[in-house]
């Protein structure tokens, strides 16, 4: 590489970061040698790297806003749900493209141990994908197709902990200080008490405390999440350094986002909540500019469960960038209790907060995901409104379940704590919009009202500021999949309700639009379509609430240049008239063409209106 253009890139890019990399690192472990180490391994990585990503690389550093456009419409899939495997998903590329999806995240795929996996979050080996699915070779051939369609490709990266079947694990349990040193291990339980003294458990009903014993090992391991799921020592350079290189190795198979799985978690300290903790941010600004030195094309999505405004300091600044883009969980949580009380007040708070952020921020915004659904609200608010957590935690999962509030939900529970009477709450989207419910009974009245609401609020989302995520099956209605509970690999976990296998029968009827699945998959490509024909939906779009006047009905606008949008949606069953004093003048309805006044809106029951001005 020596004396070619490549190196000259290569070398600029270093220098722009080596300073501030280099006092990073060495605050943190203060080790000359393992940072040397790092630097000729970044290099041999960069050198690795085929040409294909060289030159999306440069494209992306030409255009680094990329992905604040209004293009981008991601889906998440579990690869052998949704076809097999890595070539079935190759095979059914053209669907994507129907559903206007150009983003795929593929959930979890590399080797986990088989009833040990936590839905693959369980890495026994980051250099292999699980057998099932196909191998590394399967995976570039994947990666290269999607880009050769113009589709991007994210993948998760569990970076706080491995599987007790990775190799290092298996050292450290036979008593090999070197591995034993990768992880946290304890001769006793003083330490582990002090620390649990501290940090909040994750799963206190299916997986309480924070350490595990071993009695083979005659050592306590930390283990945050589930007793096989081993905490990473990022104390240890060596662990940052070899993590990193998996990071590198995984970006040249093709990846184009990773998704820093339980960032917050990565660093532990005693006598703290190992959350959050300053040296994270350490961590993951290193990340984000080794992977701007070796492969700039790629993005870093964080997984930072907390409000936005808490989320926000993982963004980094314009100076000291850290995640490109982050999960708006808050807001999803918030719109199905939205759902649950048919009041916008809340969810509108919600969205002032994120509108009030710097334009910069880039939020993925989804309906749901491959997890369950955390009932993460802002109770000092509600609390004024009459809300107590615990009653109302009960009463938004008694909803959701069927049981309250006139629902026609339906669902299940997910890691229930009868003490303090938490729980989570599992079920697709279309079965908690009572498209479940609806079909069992076969009332077609209660079918077409459901179907209104789903893409109610799939136009709401596609609204938002940022980037919509769909959970595949969203876009023909799948139910919940009660037949997890046939699987003793999944019978204990809940979430798999939603992670059922795409039903690809259902999905050939969704060019009929007599079907349910045709009925939800023409208008949600629809949404795609404008939104990705409409500038005013950029991600630094200006953005603001809308006051209604109508509890149940939420006001959002967008402008851009001189174009401006106004959404409105109806979060309740029953019609309703909005009027909004000022902005009245006639308004082109880009779902329908229809033309509207908003000096008087009638909605239909869940309706919802795209009104642009001056068209």
């Amino acid at each position: 590489m020596k004396n070619s253009k490549a190196e000259k890139v290569y070398q600029k890019r270093l220098e722009k970061h080596h300073d501030e990399l280099r006092w990073l690192y060495m605050e943190l472990y203060d080790n000359s040698s393992m940072f040397a180490e790092l630097c000729d391994n970044m290099k041999r990585f960069y050198t690795e790297r085929n040409g294909d990503l060289k030159s999306s690389d440069a494209e992306r550093e030409c255009r680094p806003d990329w992905y604040r456009k209004n293009d981008l419409l991601g889906m998440m899939f579990y690869i052998d749900n949704f076809a097999e495997n890595m070539k079935g998903v190759e095979d059914r590329l053209d669907y994507l493209e129907q559903c206007n999806v150009n983003y795929i995240h593929l959930m979890p795929f590399l080797d986990t141990p088989k009833g040990r996996s936590d839905g693959g979050y369980a890495v026994s080996d980051f250099r292999k994908v699980q057998e099932e699915l196909g191998s590394m070779e399967d995976l570039e051939e994947l990666t290269a197709a999607c880009h050769k369609k113009g589709m991007h490709v994210c993948m998760d990266f569990v970076m706080n902990h491995t599987s007790e079947d990775h190799e290092w694990a298996k050292r450290a349990r036979q008593g090999d200080g070197e591995y034993m040193s990768r992880y946290f291990f304890f001769a006793d339980d003083t330490l582990p008490s002090r620390y649990e003294k501290t940090v909040p458990q994750v799963f206190p009903t299916t997986a309480p405390g924070n350490f595990t014993w071993l009695p083979d090992a005659g050592h306590y391991v930390m283990t945050t999440f589930y007793p096989y799921q081993w905490d990473l020592n990022y104390k240890n350079p060596r662990v940052f350094n070899e993590m990193m290189y998996n990071f590198l190795y995984l970006a040249n198979r093709g990846i184009d986002i990773i998704r820093i799985d339980a960032v917050p978690y990565i660093w532990k300290e005693l006598d703290t909540p190992c959350r959050n903790l300053p040296q994270v941010h350490t961590i993951v600004r290193m990340m984000r500019m080794i992977g701007e030195i070796v492969c700039p094309g790629i993005l870093l999505l964080g997984e930072v469960v907390m409000e936005p405004e808490k989320v926000a300091p993982y963004f980094g600044t314009v100076e000291k960038a850290e995640c490109h883009m982050l999960y708006n969980v808050t807001t999803m949580a918030s719109t199905w209790h939205t759902v649950a009380t048919r009041d916008v007040r809340l969810l509108k708070r919600q969205l002032d907060i994120v509108n009030s952020l710097p334009k910069d921020y880039v939020f993925l915004n989804y309906l749901r995901c491959h997890d369950d659904i955390g009932w993460g609200l802002d109770y000092d608010i509600l609390k004024k409104e009459g809300m107590e957590e615990r009653s109302h935690k009960q009463y938004l999962n008694d909803y959701f379940l069927g049981y309250a509030g006139g629902s026609n939900s339906r669902g299940e529970l997910y890691n229930a704590d009868p003490v303090t009477g938490d729980a989570r709450f599992c079920g697709t989207t279309a079965s908690m919009c009572g498209i479940e419910k609806a079909g069992a009974e076969e009332n077609e009245d209660a079918m077409e009202t459901a179907i209104q609401l789903d893409v109610m609020l799939h136009a709401y989302m596609f609204m938002q500021s940022g980037i919509p995520v769909l959970y595949s099956g969203d876009e023909i209605g799948q139910v919940n999949d009660y037949t997890y509970k046939e699987n003793p690999d999944k019978a204990a976990d809940s979430r798999y309700i939603h992670r059922g296998k795409m039903d690809w029968t259902l999905a050939e009827r969704s060019s009929d639009a007599d079907a349910v699945e045709g009925k939800l998959f023409g208008r949600l490509k629809l949404l795609g379509e404008i939104r990705k024909r409409e500038k005013v939906f950029v991600s630094n779009a200006e953005t603001w609430t809308v006051e209604t006047g109508q509890r149940s009905v939420l006001g959002m606008a967008r402008s851009f240049g001189e174009e401006m949008l106004i959404g409105l949606f109806n979060f309740s069953e029953s019609g309703q008239t909005v009027r909004l004093p000022g902005m009245d003048g006639v308004y082109t309805d880009l779902v329908s063409g229809g033309k509207t006044d908003l000096a008087e809106v009638t909605m239909p029951a869940y309706g919802f209106y795209y009104l642009k001005a001056g068209k």
